[in-house]
């Protein structure tokens, strides 16, 4: 214990650092309760001014690719193969 620091200083340093950790810890709980609650109560979100999305992604696409481009993608997949 320092010499120039009373009983009493330390005692009232430990007695407000520990009504600090105290009162941290109580706001905390209360936050994450009425958090909690506010969730819970919470309705969908509903924007009415984007449009409506669609439930399914894209028809599929499909393009047939002729014998020369076919033998260049095989030939292009060879070669990255090889690295």
């Amino acid at each position: 214990m320092p010499e120039y620091v009373s009983s009493l200083q330390l005692a009232g340093a430990a007695v407000l650092t520990l009504a600090g950790v105290v009162w941290a810890i109580v706001v905390m709980r209360l936050l994450r309760r009425f958090r909690a609650a506010a969730l819970r109560e919470l309705p969908a979100a509903h924007l009415p001014f984007l449009p409506p999305q669609r439930q399914a992604g894209p028809a599929l696409e499909k393009v047939e690719l002729t014998p020369a481009e076919q033998d260049a993608f095989a030939g292009l997949i060879r070669r990255l193969g090889d690295h």
